[in-house]
């Protein structure tokens, strides 16, 4: 049996931002979902079973990231002030981007990496019906390159 990682006296902690000025914050996350080109027309043209699945991925990602400090356990709570998700359509793709802005101690680069993530997760899950396979699988379907685009730090 492989011996598990042993985490040393100090643990893990929140990083202390106590001392820190409050200044506007903003970052801007990106991310693309992969669909089959039918599929992307059915979203567009609003015929997905499940509904409206751009404003559900609106919706979804702008909760995410209202709850990130509950999903990743270090992050700050932060007060934020205004959160923006939109949708870019390619012909076999859907690219998302989360703007997160706040006046706070502390970046908010995590809020929108988790946006960007949970609307492209909602994006698969509300069209999964029609982009498996005969054998259930998905062999167009992926997410890739979620990654901040921009982080802005106002003094």
């Amino acid at each position: 049996m492989r011996e598990l990682t042993h985490v040393d006296e100090k643990g893990v902690k929140m990083v202390e931002v106590g001392h820190k000025s409050e200044v506007f914050r903003k970052a801007i996350a990106k991310g693309r979902i992969y669909l089959r080109p039918e599929t992307i027309e059915l979203i567009k043209a609003g015929k997905t079973k499940k509904g409206n699945v751009i404003a559900a991925a609106q919706i979804a990602g702008i909760l995410a990231v209202k709850k990130t400090p509950e999903l990743i356990p270090l992050c700050h709570p932060i007060p934020l002030t205004g959160v923006d998700i939109t949708f870019e359509f390619g012909e076999d793709y859907i690219e998302a981007t989360c703007e997160v802005r706040a006046t706070y101690k502390t970046g908010v680069e995590m809020e929108a990496l988790t946006g960007v993530s949970v609307a492209l997760l909602t994006v698969w899950d509300m069209v999964k019906a029609v982009e498996k396979d005969e054998n259930g699988q998905y062999p167009v379907t992926r997410i890739e390159n979620i990654h901040v685009v921009e982080k802005v730090k106002a003094r």
